[in-house]
């Protein structure tokens, strides 16, 4: 048989049959056995083939992965070394911000950005919380969302909360399977109650002694808003370590310094302090965004990016 992985939960997952069944399934032992450097062979997203256990019909074992088309990966935060999938098969991200309670940093969502360049994932910024801007955090948002626009990158602002901005959300994930991401707090679980109000996905206040989310997605778990469009909620991340991606081209995977390659004297330039640089120029004259620029050199330095 087969199907998709629906939800994850470490050693036992949901998988979705073609004929709409779901089964509980583990995974065939000898995948862990492979060498594969990842905490988690098997995301939700994945495409399986299974076989019902004799037994208890109504539970699986995996035997299958199919090849991925996508997916967005980040160091594990539990085995050193070793990388763990958020989500695969990915039509498109959205990436949840928030400028306020708590604040989502540059280098956070540069990081992001660049992961998913790096599998060809269209991303959208979603800025939840709109309601608790005043007049001089509107201007702030708005100018935050020209800065990524210049880099390719589109934004919405919404609210959960008074649902502005949700009708936009909907067209943009109408017959695609998307991703919701973001750190705890910023809201992912809340707009998805305001899209598929059925689901009453579990919710928390922020701590008010550190202004920071706390979890409430314990797992990664696909839902389907009707025929064809599916969403996929994951557990709010703190950091979001950048892997697989040689230093050399990380600037491929940003769109605004992609574009210059060519034209620095050097073509092993690492754009840091090589004479003749065009990403340096550009970040000089203000054609590349200096907060850009800063998040390329902090990852090319393997700094945390929380702040």
């Amino acid at each position: 048989m087969k199907g998709i992985v629906i939800k994850s939960t470490g050693s036992w997952y949901l998988v979705r049959a073609e004929n709409g069944s779901i089964y509980r399934a583990r995974l065939r032992g000898k995948f862990k056995l492979k060498g594969m450097k990842m905490s988690n062979p098997l995301a939700v997203g994945d495409r399986v083939e299974f076989n019902l256990e004799e037994v208890d019909e109504e539970t699986a074992v995996i035997h299958k992965i199919e090849d991925r088309e996508n997916y967005i990966i980040r160091q594990s935060t539990h085995k050193s070394g070793y990388s763990h999938i958020i989500a695969a098969n990915l039509d498109q991200a959205l990436l949840i911000a928030t400028l306020v309670s708590p604040r989502t940093s540059f280098g956070f969502i540069d990081r992001f950005l660049v992961t998913a360049e790096a599998y060809d994932i269209p991303v959208t910024l979603v800025y939840n919380k709109s309601d608790m801007y005043d007049q001089e955090m509107e201007d702030y948002q708005r100018q935050i969302s020209y800065l990524y626009s210049q880099a390719g990158y589109n934004s919405l602002s919404v609210s959960a909360f008074d649902k502005t901005g949700i009708d936009e959300i909907e067209k943009l994930i109408q017959g695609k399977t998307t991703l919701f991401s973001g750190h705890s707090g910023v809201g992912k679980s809340s707009l998805i109650n305001q899209l598929v109000p059925d689901l009453a996905l579990k919710t928390s206040e922020i701590s008010a002694f550190s202004d920071k989310g706390v979890h409430t997605t314990t797992f990664a778990e696909m839902f389907e808003v009707e025929a064809g469009t599916y969403i996929i909620d994951t557990p709010g991340i703190k950091e979001l370590g950048v892997i697989d991606i040689p230093k050399n081209e990380l600037s491929h995977f940003f769109p605004e310094m992609r574009e210059l390659l060519n034209q620095c004297r050097f073509n092993n330039c690492t754009h840091f302090n090589e004479p003749g640089c065009a990403v340096v120029d550009a970040v000089r004259h203000n054609q590349i965004a200096l907060t850009r620029y800063q998040s390329y050199l902090s990852i090319m330095q393997g700094d945390d990016n929380r702040k």
